[in-house]
């Protein structure tokens, strides 16, 4: 069966769902828009959904979120040429899958741990407790992290795909998402659950190491959903 039309993802079906109210109530640019609470109860969509949505057109210009005070109608209505695509994959849908799929890795790494291994694991840990508070480096660290659990299986092809897909991280979209959220207290929350990986692949244990990444890479989605906006400010 041939299918010539992708279904357009989630967050921008929910975006197209915004821009709708924006244009069908009128609203200007710089004219407030209701609530977080009430636009996802007004939409019937789950706040995660409207986050990233929300995101998704403050990135393209189309709304502002300012912190403190609420979201408003954005300068541009129109798509810019540099948005971020029709078919971007969202952050949360990254993360599921990296969910997923690094969890199976991290199992795997468990049955062939060397030392060599647990050297680049430990390494990283210790580069990456010096690396609270540079963002920049703390990114890079974490990348290099996910890349040496996957380079521990020994298969080119999943050593591959987790630093293809880590780089997705580094979309304007997924930065501009991760900069509402991402600090020194995030860092040292994934530094935590990153040492309880390695704890488990040391260990040689594959049910905890896939637990662990699993634990890990679900509490970066939480994270995503529950802190970017602050608790009372956007009817968060």
């Amino acid at each position: 069966m041939h299918h010539d039309a992708k279904p357009r993802r989630q967050y921008r079906q929910v975006a197209d769902q915004i821009l709708s109210l924006i244009a069908t109530q009128g609203l200007a640019p710089g004219a407030r828009l209701p609530s977080e609470r009430d636009l996802a109860e007004l939409l019937s969509v789950s706040r995660p959904s409207l986050r990233e949505a929300l995101i998704a057109l403050e990135v393209e210009g189309r709304v502002d979120i300012r912190m403190g005070s609420g979201i408003y109608v954005g300068a541009s209505l129109l798509p810019e040429s540099g948005g971020i695509g029709l078919d971007s994959e969202g952050p949360l849908e990254i993360l599921q899958a990296r969910a997923i799929i690094e969890s199976a890795i991290a199992e795997e790494a468990a049955r062939h741990v060397t030392p060599a291994l647990l050297q680049r694991l430990d390494d990283n840990l210790h580069e990456m407790g010096q690396a609270l508070d540079d963002r920049g480096r703390a990114i890079v660290l974490d990348g290099q992290f996910h890349i040496a659990v996957a380079g521990g299986v020994g298969n080119g092809v999943l050593s591959n795909f987790t630093a293809e897909i880590y780089e997705k991280r580094l979309s304007p979209f997924f930065v501009q998402f991760s900069t509402r959220f991402e600090g020194p207290r995030t860092w040292r929350l994934a530094l935590a659950e990153h040492g309880a990986i390695r704890d488990a692949i040391a260990d040689g244990d594959a049910p905890a190491a896939r637990e662990a990444m699993r634990h890990h890479l679900t509490e970066s989605q939480r994270r995503f959903t529950e802190s970017f906006l602050v608790e009372g400010i956007l009817g968060a």
